[in-house]
């Protein structure tokens, strides 16, 4: 998508095919989006990976949830209450994070001790960091101190943040800062110019 197009930012139920419609589709679709989803996935660390969210993503992720559990019309609603908060809205990103570890186990002894890792992910852009901010309906840490495996952040950006994101002469990296897990990788050009499409 070009800059010059406008970037959906809501899915609205006209936006919405029937499971019949879907169903003829759905295979191709789904490998369409691997090539829309690759640049947006960005592994942080051993464990933790962020999926940088899109109106193409959550797309298909209500038609997903429509498809699988069939609960027609009376489900749509809520859908879309749930999925379009983690469209970009033309000056943020949004990813989700997810701690990827198949080990029960393990992944139960990670989570201990990793509460309010969503308070500390960020962006840096030539060393300007942008906090990323958590989805409030849920809190994503318990009383314990224990984190979810899942976690649904909002990275806001200014006008001139934006232009430094999209400078390829500017490092852009993604990180975590919690003293349990503290990782950073740089963004490729390729997820650059990805992310960039979400920006308005």
């Amino acid at each position: 998508m070009s800059r010059t197009e406008i970037t959906p930012t809501e899915i609205t139920r006209a936006d919405l095919m029937s499971m019949a419609d879907y169903e003829a589709i759905r295979a191709t679709k789904r490998h369409e989006l691997v090539s829309v989803k690759r640049p947006r996935r960005l592994p942080v660390g051993p464990d933790a990976t962020f999926y940088f969210e899109c109106y193409e993503t959550m797309w298909w992720q209500i038609h997903e949830m429509l498809y699988i559990e069939r609960g027609g019309e009376a489900q749509i609603g809520d859908e879309l209450t749930a999925y379009n908060p983690l469209i970009p809205k033309g000056r943020e990103l949004v990813a989700t994070l997810m701690f990827e570890i198949e080990d029960a186990d393990r992944r139960a002894r990670f989570l201990d001790g990793l509460g309010g890792v969503e308070e500390t992910c960020f962006i840096s852009l030539d060393g300007e960091e942008i906090a990323g901010n958590s989805e409030e309906d849920v809190d994503r840490t318990n009383a314990a101190g224990k984190a979810s495996s899942v976690q649904f952040l909002h990275f806001p950006f200014t006008d001139a943040q934006v232009e430094k994101f999209r400078d390829p002469a500017i490092q852009v990296m993604l990180g975590i800062k919690h003293p349990k897990y503290a990782h950073m990788t740089i963004m490729s050009p390729d997820a650059r110019a990805a992310l960039g499409a979400d920006f308005s």
